[in-house]
């Protein structure tokens, strides 16, 4: 099964070869000011189980150890990767049929913003500094295969 996205100008757009998983939103203040919104919507995949279909993102180095792609075009948000670990993310408004994916967990909620109430029951996560999973990275990921 391959699973497709893009940007909204459509000049970059990603395969990917696998269903994705890890979906969730983080509410970090690193992925509010890159998405621009209360929560970066992302799900991931192995890094080799993504391709570059037509062109290319841009990338920002958001910290000292990981990197956001975006269409220099249109501006969509479209990936957000960690140097180190097989594992990057999507945006989910990027993917062509973001209803084929379903969201597992909340990270970051320390920043969630107070009036913003999800009662969707999924779990709940905290940054934590040693935990990759505090900008959106499924740290545990192969423990849960």
């Amino acid at each position: 099964m391959t699973v497709t996205g893009g940007c909204q100008c459509g000049r970059v757009r990603y395969a990917l070869s696998v269903t994705p998983r890890g979906t969730h939103f983080c509410h970090c203040r690193m992925c509010q000011r890159a998405a621009g919104n209360v929560f970066a919507g992302l799900t991931g995949v192995k890094k080799d189980e993504l391709s570059w279909t037509r062109g290319e993102p841009a990338f920002y180095r958001s910290s000292n150890v990981a990197q956001r792609g975006f269409c220099r075009d249109c501006g969509t948000p479209l990936y957000f990767g960690y140097d180190k670990g097989d594992w990057n993310c999507v945006t989910i408004g990027s993917l062509d049929r973001p209803e084929d994916v379903s969201l597992e967990t909340h990270y970051g909620v320390e920043s969630r913003l107070p009036w913003l109430q999800l009662c969707d029951g999924m779990p709940e996560h905290e940054s934590d500094d040693s935990d990759t999973r505090a900008t959106g990275m499924i740290s545990n990921q192969s423990e849960a295969e």
